[in-house]
């Protein structure tokens, strides 16, 4: 039967397993003569070196490149992969040692050793690449190898979330001969030392992966092949689904396709997985615009969006209505956006701008990607503009262009507000007020905010214990409301909607809701 209530396992604390269990008999032959498991995704990489991304390109790393730490199914934190062991070896957070498993290495037969993983993340530093992940490296002073398989991490301050940066993909370890140190890898190849290979990549359409035979870690590969195909839009990909193209659909189901596969007349030989997802949607205000530059402009576009009509207008309540930067599910969350603002209201938004000696409506260019974040972005920006031009307080022109010269522009600056949407490099609300704030930050758009680099982050950095640190969470929080720089729109639920002879799904996701399809099989019989 269709299975519409399932839901995920625990992610990270932020959703409980409820699995509906159901019964069917299918063929008893080799499942691996059906082929490989094709998954579906609307997410296609921007580049194939880690040191190059800090985007949806991790959902294809995760499988193919190793880290030292990771989440085997079911943890919460992280937990030893390519390395045997790692702990902080002070009382203060700031030395992190690691120890590699023995005999380890690369597809292509090279060793992995300590000076391979040092390699690894100081091409990271050196290479800066725009929109890459030096930035979650801020705390690292330098690594240290010692011999063949240790690894010491000289951090500049206490940093005890620094396991989970470790554990992303970004800090995968590369091979040393084909990943220059102060330059990023120039052909389509990978060398890694993942659950899997990449066989072959066609960029926008598929990556074909095949079982790493040398591959040593904890994934317990459930499949030989698994072929990853890249889609625009949620209803080619779903059509592909039903077809029976593809197994499995990932990142991009759009609301209308949600709500179709849960109506009455669903499809009974597909499976709907739900659960609460980590990932947010938000508006980004560019300083150095001449209007968006202005707290009262943010502020009244704040007083004015309408959170709750665009989660049931455009998106069918398949997300939630998201006041504050850190989501429901993780420590430290709050409402401040609607405690400060309330339900929307144009004539307080009129007080804030007249306040500020504004009494003509407000000219503000939108900018969004148009092929990324799901189908839905157009029309979400299309409802932002109708509501703010209601108001009487603003007149709106909406922009877009492709991911990749969408990043281009505003890393340069280019747009006065633009969306964004985030999925968490880790499970902590750290993850999710570090990266947007500071000189150097994930949007290219400088945020300097002393209180929160210089006091709060560091301060909650010293803590182990993560449940520890609410209160800086909840004062950094306040100033991000008070400054309006960013305007949190929405959280997302995750959606994975998959052939009912494929089992593993609810297993399928990590603690930042990124895809390990070692976890995905054909059922035989149950």
């Amino acid at each position: 039967m269709f299975n519409r209530n399932r839901s995920l396992r625990q992610v990270a604390a932020i959703a409980s397993i409820s699995l509906l269990s159901g019964c069917s008999v299918f063929s008893d032959g080799d499942p691996a003569e059906a082929g490989p498991i094709v998954v579906g995704t609307t997410s296609a990489p921007s580049t194939l070196d880690p040191a190059a991304s800090w985007d949806g390109s991790w959902e294809l790393f995760r499988n193919i490149y190793q880290t030292l730490l990771s989440y085997p199914t079911g943890a919460t934190s992280p937990q030893p992969d390519a390395a045997q062991s790692c702990e902080f070896t002070d009382a203060s957070n700031r030395v992190y040692r690691c120890e590699l498993r023995e005999g380890l290495t690369f597809s292509d037969g090279d060793a992995i050793d300590a000076q391979a993983v040092k390699h690894s993340v100081d091409r990271i530093l050196a290479i800066n690449a725009p929109g890459g992940p030096a930035g979650l490296l801020g705390s690292l002073d330098r690594v240290q190898a010692r011999g063949d398989r240790e690894v010491v991490f000289h951090l500049k301050t206490a940093d005890a979330t620094f396991p989970f940066v470790l554990a992303t993909p970004a800090l995968s370890v590369v091979d040393p001969d084909d990943y220059p140190a102060d330059a990023l890898r120039e052909d389509s190849g990978v060398t890694g030392s993942g659950p899997y290979v990449l066989d072959s990549y066609e960029e926008g359409a598929q990556a074909e992966l095949v079982r790493n035979d040398r591959y040593e870690g904890f994934a317990e590969r459930r499949n030989d092949a698994v072929t990853i195909r890249y889609f625009k839009d949620s209803a080619t990909m779903v059509q592909a689904l039903r077809a029976q193209d593809i197994d499995v659909t990932y990142r991009g189901l759009a609301a209308d396709d949600v709500v179709a596969l849960q109506g009455e007349d669903a499809d009974d030989t597909l499976q709907l997985v739900e659960g609460a997802g980590a990932d947010i949607s938000y508006l980004v205000f560019n300083p150095e615009d001449e209007w968006a530059g202005r707290t009262a402009v943010r502020r009244a576009v704040a007083q004015v969006v309408d959170r709750a009509t665009i989660a049931h207008r455009i998106y069918k309540d398949t997300v939630d209505p998201l006041y504050s930067m850190v989501p429901k599910g993780i420590t430290g969350h709050t409402t401040g956006f609607f405690d400060d603002f309330g339900d929307p209201d144009p004539d307080k938004a009129r007080e804030i701008l007249a306040e500020d000696g504004i009494t003509e409506p407000v000219p503000l260019t939108l900018w969004y990607t148009n092929d990324r974040y799901g189908s839905e972005t157009a029309v979400l920006f299309q409802e932002l503009k109708r509501q703010l031009e209601e108001s009487g307080l603003f007149r709106i022109t909406l922009r877009s262009r492709p991911w990749k010269t969408f990043v281009d522009g505003y890393q340069k600056g280019e747009y006065p507000v633009f969306g964004r949407g985030w999925f968490p490099d880790f499970p902590d609300a750290d993850n999710y007020i570090a990266p947007f704030v500071g000189e150097q930050n994930a949007l290219g758009t400088p945020y300097p905010e002393p209180e929160i680099t210089g006091k709060l982050l560091p301060r909650s950095r010293r803590e182990s214990d993560r449940g520890q640190v609410e209160a800086d969470f909840e004062e950094a929080q306040e100033i991000l409301v008070r400054d309006a720089r960013l305007l949190p729109l929405w959280q997302g639920k995750q959606y994975v909607a998959a052939s009912d002879e494929i089992s593993g799904v609810e297993r399928a996701l990590d603690p930042s809701t990124i895809m390990m399809v070692w976890e995905l099989s054909r059922k035989t019989s149950w």
